[in-house]
């Protein structure tokens, strides 16, 4: 070593010594009933009326949950893309359909009900699955039964079909083949109902690991005039809400043998021609992610509109058309500032609704007044889920 170098490491030796004596010195001077620093793990409240909860799709790493009375964010559950969340009605757990692989994007596949404790947000377990079909933005491809205990999971390999979880149990319980079918909704007492491609609603009685299935007489037109996926299900009346392409609404009354209401034109209720499926004719449309949602307590009905041709049924809505679906009439239209895919409404006694739009907005807007609450910036562009306690 040059003596150069030896003048620089003894410098440096001795203010590293200088250095250590001070901090032995002021630890020495330290109280000593100071206590070590103890992590913790904050906790929410399990959901409650005023919540909503945003898929962020393709854009963030889970689902949002926000308070629609102060449009702040409470927590994120964890949901892959193409998953599906259903909450427990009890409030213990938000529930995961969801697929991975061993490695991101490729190896070995793993498709599963994912548990997590609603208070703390942490993983309790998964629960395997033989199949679930990827598609996202689908609010009935994963539902929960009424009492919480039944998860019915739609699959698609090689054919249509259901897979069912005992959710007290935690386990896989059986898979029932359901051709032509999808779109599933609760039927307490019996299993489960679903929407078919004949026109027809297909009701499955789960006994065990077996399904006894039948069919209502078709109702409406599979192929020229559709049904919105994402229809409403209404636990306390035990009821349906459907919407087409042309915009026909209809009641279905859930049980053993379900029962259909004849349809009614929204337009119509609004005093203006009905929807046609003729190419070229302009009219007030629904259209949408996610394009109507029910108020159960009252029967209102809000719907994101647009004015287009037939099989625009992806268009954003410029208003919302709010329906007494009793007395089949528009009784109030809301334009929006900017276009909204998604929709969804609080079920308390001064509702609120909820939306957003390919800007990744989400709207809190009060029904009676139709004020803009709240706007929330980089909430999520996809389905919106509403917490409705038992």
């Amino acid at each position: 070593m040059s003596r150069n170098s030896r003048r620089i490491f003894a410098a440096f030796s001795l203010g590293y010594a200088l250095f250590a004596g001070a901090v032995m010195a002021q630890a020495a001077d330290a109280p000593a009933d100071l206590t070590p620093e103890e992590s913790d793990v904050m906790t929410i409240d399990p959901p409650k009326p005023t919540w909503f909860y945003v898929d962020g799709g393709w854009d963030m790493p889970g689902t949002s949950i926000f308070d629609g009375e102060t449009g702040k964010m409470k927590g994120m559950v964890e949901t892959r893309r193409l998953a599906d969340m259903a909450i427990d009605p009890n409030g213990q757990y938000y529930y995961v359909a969801e697929t991975i692989w061993s490695k991101g994007d490729r190896g070995t596949r793993q498709d599963m009900v994912t548990v997590y404790d609603s208070k703390t947000l942490n993983l309790v377990t998964e629960i395997p699955l033989p199949g679930r079909i990827l598609i996202g933005s689908r609010k009935n491809n994963f539902i929960v039964s009424d009492d919480g205990k039944t998860a019915f999971v739609y699959d698609f390999s090689p054919t249509s079909g259901v897979n069912i979880v005992d959710l007290t149990k935690k386990k896989f319980t059986a898979a029932i083949e359901l051709p032509g079918c999808a779109s599933l909704m609760p039927n307490p007492g019996v299993g489960f109902s679903a929407l078919c491609s004949d026109g027809s609603m297909a009701t499955v009685a789960v006994k065990g690991t077996k399904g006894d299935i039948t069919h209502t007489a078709p109702f409406f037109d599979a192929t020229n005039d559709p049904i919105f996926d994402n229809f409403a299900y209404d636990r306390a009346k035990k009821q349906a809400t459907f919407l087409t392409y042309t915009g026909q609404i209809y009641t279905a009354q859930i049980s053993a043998s379900p029962t259909v209401a004849a349809p009614f034109s929204i337009q119509a209720a609004a005093g203006i021609r009905p929807g046609e499926t003729k190419p070229l004719e302009t009219n007030w449309l629904p259209g949408g992610r996610q394009p109507m949602a029910v108020h159960r307590a009252t029967g209102m009905m809000f719907v994101l509109m647009h004015m287009g041709e037939y099989w625009t049924h992806k268009e954003s809505g410029t208003e919302v058309w709010q329906v007494d679906v009793a007395a089949k009439k528009v009784v109030k239209r809301f334009k929006l500032k900017d276009p909204m895919n998604n929709i969804a409404v609080s079920q308390t006694d001064k509702p609120l609704l909820y939306m957003n739009g390919e800007k990744g907005e989400a709207l809190v807007i009060d029904v009676a007044t139709g004020e803009e609450k709240h706007k929330i910036e980089k909430a999520g562009g996809s389905t919106i889920t509403i917490a409705d306690p038992l």
